[in-house]
């Protein structure tokens, strides 16, 4: 595939088939995320690569397995989810969130090194290395997607990050931004459908 036709199919998938990943695969797909932009140029980044199921089980144990029609209607209407397209995207994705990870041939933490406190920056500029490997993070969907494979992803709530932290043992100076479930897509994958966005529309030449 070209560049151009990796992004048009790279998509969110929550549903994986039962298939291992190559481990020079994984390690290609991470080696797309090093080569990303970053903030200080040191790329500061470590990838926690679980394919142990009972190491996945015990990193999704706090994770809720579902979510009641009524919680989500009133998380629907709390989260102001007003779009009708939005609304089916999370209603698909969010009683999924435990699974789709379970059933990920791979789940990826990816890690920055923590040089100011991300959750209480003084300045924008706090916020680069995070903003640093939210590109690695792009690549690494695109790399899986070159490759066959698609990624779905989880941005930790609560305690989540902490836990993971005592289930993993990663040190105390590194921040975990998500999880990363990675794997081959189900033939009968849900696919959300793409917000048609025009281009031209989004495109403002010389000023607003």
């Amino acid at each position: 595939m070209d560049f151009y036709e990796v992004v048009e199919k790279r998509r969110t998938i929550r549903d994986f088939e039962s298939i291992a990943i190559p481990a020079d695969v994984v390690e290609r797909i991470i080696g797309a995320g090093l080569k990303a932009p970053t903030n200080d140029h040191m790329r500061d980044w470590h990838y926690i690569v679980i394919q142990d199921k009972n190491v996945v089980m015990q990193l999704l144990d706090i994770i809720p397995k579902g979510i009641s029609k009524e919680d989500m209607n009133q998380l629907i209407v709390e989260w102001n989810l007003s779009d009708g397209e939005q609304q089916e995207c999370y209603r698909k994705a969010v009683p999924k969130q435990h699974k789709m990870l379970l059933d990920a041939s791979v789940v990826v933490i990816p890690l920055l090194k923590q040089k100011t406190d991300i959750l209480h920056p003084d300045n924008i500029s706090h916020l680069n290395g995070f903003a640093s490997i939210w590109c690695s993070i792009e690549n690494i969907f695109l790399a899986a997607t070159a490759e066959g494979y698609a990624c779905t992803l989880r941005v930790p709530l609560g305690n989540e990050g902490e836990w993971a932290r005592d289930v993993l043992g990663y040190p105390e100076d590194y921040f975990m931004p998500c999880f990363i479930g990675m794997g081959k897509p189900k033939a009968d994958a849900d696919v959300i459908k793409q917000k048609d966005i025009e281009v031209k529309k989004r495109i403002h030449w010389n000023r607003w």
